[in-house]
């Protein structure tokens, strides 16, 4: 798991954030200067926040756990498709639904209604509607599939959420702050870093930076995915030798030198009886 350099980030443009008089003062300890009216971010504590969000990230997707990964500005939406489906992960381009995740019951029902749909049409249910009919249901799923389609595996609540700009997704962030899911989150100088578990302090508008950031996440994740494989193939063998597992015939010896042990200190009274 490599973490850029910062020679990378600089090459990224992550230092640069938000003119001085936009500036959130909860973002001090991550600037470093000002320059030409626009803040520096120390992108040395970048480097380190990346280091620290990518190794918690690994341990989630080694245990099995989702991210959700959220971005609906236009610099991020392409960066976000690609590395989170290339890690399999759930991921939000579109606009966010409202209560996606306080009322989480009721956005699955709108993913099952995609999947019903889907069952009409091939089982034939589909060809008995009228021309009307079949228009509208078309059009119902392709907006569900435009908002929904990219979480439609997502059959529990996510155990983290990762944003980008949690400025422009100040609802996800309340939303995974009031059910206690951590926030890994990518924070400019703009927004306030106190809701955010896992802050990345860098520039959040530059789609470079934040292909870079994805990059060096979606690749941790990937490490602990493939960490996961690895401790699920552990051979039957291996599990012998450490005593986890044993053949049938093993187990039936085991118990006969069982039997037989516990059977021998009842004969020997028995013989000493009879001597006496």
């Amino acid at each position: 798991m490599a973490t850029p350099t910062f020679d990378q980030l600089l090459e990224a443009g992550c230092h640069f954030g938000h003119l001085k008089r936009k500036w959130n003062p909860a973002m001090a300890p991550y600037i470093f200067m000002e320059r030409n009216g626009i803040h520096i971010i120390d992108l040395y504590k970048t480097a380190a926040k990346i280091d620290e969000a990518a190794n918690a990230l690994k341990q989630i997707a080694k245990s099995g756990r989702k991210v959700l990964f959220v971005a609906t500005k236009k610099q991020a939406k392409e960066a976000i498709e690609n590395k989170a489906a290339a890690v399999g992960m759930p991921f939000v381009t579109e606009r966010w639904p409202g209560g996606m995740l306080t009322n989480f019951p009721t956005i699955r029902k709108a993913v099952k209604k995609m999947t019903t749909i889907d069952k009409m049409s091939k089982d034939g249910t589909f060809d008995n509607l009228s021309k009307r009919e079949k228009l509208q249901i078309t059009r119902q799923r392709a907006k569900l599939e435009k908002n929904l389609g990219s979480i439609a595996d997502l059959s529990r609540l996510p155990s983290a959420l990762f944003v980008v700009d949690v400025m422009k997704e100040h609802i996800a962030v309340a939303e995974a702050n009031r059910l206690g899911i951590p926030v890994f989150g990518i924070v400019d100088t703009n927004s306030n870093p106190e809701n955010i578990d896992f802050v990345i302090p860098a520039n959040d508008d530059a789609s470079k930076s934040i292909e870079l950031i994805l990059d060096a996440v979606c690749n941790a994740m990937a490490e602990g995915l493939e960490e996961r494989k690895v401790e699920k193939l552990d051979t039957p063998e291996d599990k012998e030798e450490n005593g986890e597992a044993a053949t049938p015939g093993k187990r039936r010896r085991v118990r006969r030198n069982d039997a037989q042990k516990e059977a021998a200190p009842a004969e020997a009274p028995a013989a000493e009886e009879s001597a006496e």
